[in-house]
């Protein structure tokens, strides 16, 4: 798999000549902050050796450089999913790619259900952890040069960079929740008795990414942060029936705040 990893990076390397700083992963109807970035390069994951290809409505499928913030970027226009029928090394393909391309940050975001009776739809949570019940990225063969057997994850979610989002939440007026996020395999949506049982282990919102990606990050020693729309509810009394259209709808209501948080969050660093 490294000769894949490297040859994509390669690949990348000559087609743009740009060292990115940040990696960004744009989630479900949050594909809007690529019109932030001052694009210089855009290129289809078609294009990309080994790369997979994004089947998810909502997910553009490109890779975006340039630069937001003050810094150089490089954006997931749409994300790769369990579900999707795509292997965990091929789902989080595209992090290690980023690493080699020399990022230093990793910056998420998702669309997810909250299971917190405090939560609102519209509403968005910074991860502070997180509970991974995908299978785990790192099963298999470990890759010694990208990181170790049993790496650590006390501290999966980088503090510091919660700490910038959160003030610059609050200087611009912004409420965020802040909790912790269960990944499930998907693509059914969670039944009340499993939202139930979500929140009793201790989960605030849940969704069907982002643990892997970071997982696969922190392997190689990469901070992360993570953001999430609350996009419906598994909450007794607020559950209903809800499309992936729907899904998209709130995500785009919600997505001028999440987009400020992230530009002003990588301006910071």
């Amino acid at each position: 798999m490294l000769k894949k990893i490297k040859k994509s990076a390669e690949f990348l390397q000559k087609k743009t000549d740009f060292n990115p700083q940040v990696g960004i992963i744009l989630g479900t109807g949050l594909g809007g902050l690529v019109n932030e970035i001052e694009i210089e390069h855009s290129i289809s994951y078609e294009e990309i050796p080994n790369f997979p290809v994004s089947t998810v409505e909502g997910h553009s499928g490109r890779l975006i450089f340039g630069n937001l913030g003050g810094k150089k970027v490089v954006a997931m226009q749409g994300r790769f999913h369990f579900y999707e029928g795509y292997s965990m090394h091929r789902v989080t393909f595209p992090v290690r790619v980023m690493k080699l391309l020399g990022i230093k940050n990793l910056i998420v975001s998702n669309a997810s259900g909250g299971i917190n009776p405090s939560y609102e739809v519209g509403d968005l949570m910074i991860l502070s952890d997180h509970i991974n019940l995908i299978p785990n990225p790192l099963i298999g063969q470990n890759i010694a040069e990208l990181g170790p057997r049993f790496p650590d994850m006390s501290e999966t979610y980088c503090p510091t960079l919660i700490n910038k989002a959160e003030i610059v939440a609050k200087t611009n007026n912004i409420n965020v929740q802040k909790g912790i996020y269960i990944a499930l395999t998907g693509p059914t949506l969670e039944t009340p008795a499993e939202y139930k049982y979500m929140r009793i282990i201790g989960g605030d919102t849940v969704g069907m990414s982002t643990a892997p990606e970071v997982i696969v990050a922190r392997h190689m020693e990469i901070p992360c942060f993570a953001i999430s729309v609350i996009t419906d509810l598994g909450v007794h009394g607020k559950i209903k029936k809800v499309t992936h259209k729907e899904i998209q709808g709130v995500s785009e209501i919600a997505e001028p705040k999440l987009t400020l948080i992230i530009k002003e969050l990588i301006a910071s660093i």
